[in-house]
């Protein structure tokens, strides 16, 4: 019995760690070079990569059995 992401589950995790290193990303980047306009055009170019590489690198592993388990739940 195996167990896979959809690309809609996928999609939604890339979506949410985006939105999480687009933040860090800003604010890093903000409080180095004090200038609003470059840390927001920095942050959404590195994470729109980021963003497109998490989302394949999941489905890539997604098509793998390597360290998973299903576990019983009979089983105490």
């Amino acid at each position: 019995m195996n167990f896979h992401d959809h690309h809609h589950r996928t999609f939604f995790k890339s979506l949410s760690w985006f939105i999480v290193g687009f933040t860090i990303s800003f604010f890093v980047l903000l409080y180095f070079t004090g200038d609003l306009t470059m840390s927001l055009i920095e942050s959404l170019a590195i994470q729109a990569l980021k963003f497109l590489f998490f989302y394949f690198h999941e489905r890539i592993w997604n098509k793998s059995n390597f360290g998973q388990a299903v576990k019983d739940k009979h089983i105490e």
